[in-house]
C-alpha cells in the first residue's frame, strides 16, 4: 500500500465531476483498494467524531456499496488495511532509527518524536491509534492496535536497556581509558528502570494523541515535546 500522506488530495484527484460524468473512474484492483483506504482515512479527519458507514464511504467514492465489497469483505477489513499501513510505517521507521542512532536514550527520544509527529501527516490515522474510530467495530481491531502498541513499548524498553548498559559501562570505565574505548552513555540515576520509563513514555505519547483528536487536530502532539521527553527519559 502506498503512503497515505495526503488522502484528501488523492480523493480529489480521482473523484468524478458529477455534472460531467456520474460514474466513478475505472481503476485497477490494487489502485481501487488504496483509493478506498485513502478515502476512509480522509473521512476520519472530519472534526466531528461521526461513525463512518459503508454507505457514506461508497457515496464519497461515487460507487455502490457492492463495489466496496468486491475489494474488502467487510468494513473491519478496511480498518485492518489502515492498521497494517500504520504498522508498516511505524516499525519501518523504528528500525531506521535503531540502525542510525547508537545511543539508547537518543534512540528512544527519536522514536518518541516520530510517534508524536506521525499524526501531523496522517490526522485521521490518529483516531485509529486511539481506537476512537474502532468503537462499535469488531473487537479484533482494538486487539490488533493494542498488540502494536505493546510492540512499540517493547522497542522503547530495548532502547532504554541499551542506555542503562551504556551508562554503566561509562561509570565503570577506568580513569585512564581512552575516549574511543568507551561507549559513552547519558548519565542515568542508579534507580533507573527501563521498563517503567518505557511504559511512562508510551502513556505520554498516547495521551498526546488523544489530546490531538479532542482538539479537532488543532494542538500538535509534539508541542513542547523536547522538554517533556527530557524529564521522562533522564
Amino acid at each position: 500500500m502506498q503512503p497515505i500522506d495526503k488522502p484528501d488530495e488523492a480523493v480529489a484527484e480521482h473523484e468524478p465531476d458529477p455534472a460531467a460524468n456520474p460514474r466513478a473512474p475505472r481503476l485497477k484492483p490494487g489502485e481501487r483498494r488504496v483509493h478506498i483506504l485513502q478515502t476512509l482515512a480522509a473521512m476520519l479527519e472530519a472534526p466531528k467524531n461521526e461513525k463512518i458507514t459503508t454507505a457514506a464511504l461508497a457515496a464519497r467514492l461515487g460507487v455502490s456499496e457492492a463495489a466496496l465489497y468486491r475489494h474488502f469483505a467487510s468494513k473491519a477489513q478496511m480498518f485492518e488495511g489502515l492498521i497494517e499501513f500504520i504498522e508498516q510505517t511505524i516499525f519501518g521507521l523504528i528500525n531506521q532509527i535503531a540502525d542510525k542512532e547508537s545511543n539508547g536514550v537518543l534512540q528512544a527520544r527519536s522514536i518518541a518524536l516520530m510517534l508524536l509527529n506521525f499524526p501531523a501527516r496522517n490526522p485521521g490515522m490518529t483516531r485509529v491509534l486511539t481506537c476512537e474510530a474502532l468503537v462499535g467495530e469488531h473487537e479484533r481491531l482494538t486487539e490488533r492496535v493494542n498488540q502494536m502498541l505493546e510492540r512499540v513499548e517493547a522497542s522503547l524498553k530495548q532502547c532504554l536497556r541499551l542506555a542503562q548498559m551504556e551508562a554503566g559501562a561509562t561509570a565503570d570505565a577506568p580513569a585512564g581509558a581512552s575516549a574511543g574505548s568507551v561507549n559513552h552513555g547519558v548519565p542515568l540515576p542508579a534507580s533507573y528502570d527501563p521498563a517503567i520509563r518505557a511504559s511512562l513514555l508510551l502513556s505520554y505519547i498516547i495521551g498526546r494523541w488523544h489530546r490531538y483528536v479532542r482538539s479537532g487536530f488543532a494542538r500538535p502532539p509534539a508541542e513542547h515535546a523536547d522538554a517533556q521527553l527530557l524529564l521522562i527519559l533522564q
